[in-house]
């Protein structure tokens, strides 16, 4: 019986650890959190499948591949959109409470870049509940979770992967689990855009950083989606669905500028050049009345009101586009196997080759289903082997932790995690040029070159978040390096990576 770890704990890992499992797998799920607090609870539109007559697979193959401008590979999105259908119907057999249309059909919707309605939708906690449910199941598998530990380093030798240190943030020591195969699925890199992203303080590339530092290929990190419609103040996501029900977009004088159901690449473009003459932008779905929203967009109504005042049954609300979801990370096959044996990676960790230049709204918890799955299914089958105790790895990692203990910090880390943020949202945002992008490398670079000034004061063992926020903010500066160069080495203007200069 091979042994699978898999690392993070949203609807990616989930879907991967329920199938390890019933492949007659051993299954330990790690994450730095809880899984129901994964990104995933945060996508709330819907979750694509062609299973209307009116709607066909290879309209859905069709739309995947427009929306990515070419970047696409034909048979990975055939691969998703085909088995679109069966995941829904798995999804709905073990719980997913769907909206449903009057006939008790799975009610769907449609997103931007959708020539159909295609999302299928569960009021808007899509993700939510997609995630609660999969959690569920896989604890009536008993299925194995050690939650709050933190991923130190990954562990390969002779290019295959036999297991992961983590740092045990309840009781301050290094723990080390060892497997036949891992299974990575720590989501994106958007937090790296601090108050500028949806994303949630959690989403700081942990595992693409990992990877990257045991040698493992990464692919198109420059390519970072901005979703059109985020609270102004807070950044807090406004969900596509209220656009697919007719929501508004307007500018200071009440035009409106551009379709609102085109791609989000095109969509946030449009916003960002109104919001450039000096407009403000507003989203309006006063129209759709307060029975509507109350049944169908009831969380929009809420985050509206809480974070930003504003009830959208009364009055239109102020948005601007926000860093969304990151279409680059670890490189991975139609196994979701990456380029290190036994590491596999899944759901917005990776590149898998769907979403190319630009995501098609609706895809991404599709992804995460489907190819977790696969994930899953292909890690089960490594064949069990002896796993030596990494007792240099350990002592390495131990090392380093006792030292940042120790190390009286001479900067601040935190107001430099604010910096870059700040500068990757002006510099590495909706618009780019080879100018802006060279000064955000050299502000990198200067920055890795001044780590060691960096510290922590709290030197408690026992949940030190001091400790954990300055491990993600050596991760994010790692990943930030690759997202800032591979945006600067990137001549073609294209999708998510527009170029001003080109």
């Amino acid at each position: 019986m091979a042994k699978v770890l898999i690392i993070g704990a949203g609807g990616a890992a989930l879907s991967a650890a329920i199938s390890a499992k019933e492949q007659g797998a051993e299954v330990i799920v790690v994450t730095k959190e809880y899984p129901t607090r994964s990104q995933t609870c945060m996508a709330q539109g819907g979750i694509n499948a062609a299973i209307s007559k009116e709607d066909s697979i290879d309209s859905h193959i069709a739309d995947t591949l427009k929306s990515a401008k070419g970047l696409a590979d034909e048979k990975a999105v055939e691969l998703m959109c085909s088995k679109a259908p069966e995941a829904i119907s798995w999804l709905d057999s073990i719980g997913v409470p769907f909206s449903r249309t009057q006939d008790a059909k799975i009610a769907q919707r449609r997103l931007g870049g959708a020539t159909h309605p295609r999302a299928c939708y569960a009021q808007d906690y899509t993700g939510l509940k997609i995630l609660h449910t999969l959690y569920d199941y896989a604890n009536k598998l008993e299925i194995t979770f050690l939650n709050e530990r933190f991923l130190l380093e990954l562990l390969v030798e002779d290019n295959r992967a036999y297991g992961a240190l983590f740092l045990n943030i309840r009781s301050g020591e290094v723990e080390a689990i060892t497997a036949d195969s891992v299974i990575i699925a720590t989501g994106g890199y958007s937090k790296l855009y601090n108050t500028h992203s949806t994303n949630s303080k959690a989403a700081t590339g942990d595992g693409i950083a990992a990877a990257a530092r045991v040698g493992a290929k990464l692919s198109n990190m420059e390519f970072v989606q901005f979703h059109p419609t985020a609270l102004k103040s807070s950044a807090i996501l406004i969900s596509e669905s209220a656009r697919g029900a007719g929501g508004k977009l307007l500018n200071s004088k009440g035009e409106r500028f551009v379709d609102e159901l085109k791609p989000r690449d095109e969509v946030s473009l449009a916003i960002y050049k109104e919001m450039q003459k000096g407009e403000d932008i507003l989203l309006d779905i006063t129209h759709l009345g307060e029975a509507f929203i109350e049944e169908e967009l009831p969380q929009e109504r809420k985050l509206a009101i809480l974070y930003e005042g504003i009830d959208p049954v009364k009055a239109p609300l102020p948005i601007k586009p926000a860093a969304h979801y990151t279409m680059g990370g670890i490189a991975v096959d139609l196994a979701m196997q990456s380029s290190i044996e036994a590491l596999y990676a899944v759901g917005e960790c990776s590149e898998s080759k769907v979403h190319g230049a630009n995501r098609l709204g609706g895809n991404s918890l599709l992804e995460i289903v489907v190819f977790g799955k696969i994930a899953g299914e292909n890690a089960a089958k490594q064949k069990a082997t002896q796993q030596k105790e990494p007792l240099e790895p350990i002592k390495k990692a131990k090392e380093k932790l006792q030292k940042l203990l120790q190390k009286e910090p001479k900067a601040n880390f935190y107001q430099t995690r604010v910096t870059l943020g700040d500068l990757f949202y002006t510099k590495c945002g909706i618009k780019r040029n080879a100018k802006e992008l060279e000064e955000l490398v050299e502000f990198i670079e200067q920055t890795k070159a001044s780590l060691t000034d960096f510290g922590i004061s709290d030197t408690n063992k026992s949940y030190n978040t001091n400790l954990t926020d300055y491990l993600e903010f050596e991760n994010i500066l790692q990943v930030a390096e690759f997202v800032a160069k591979g945006a600067l080495d990137n001549q073609e203007s294209i999708g998510a990576h527009r170029r001003s200069d080109i």
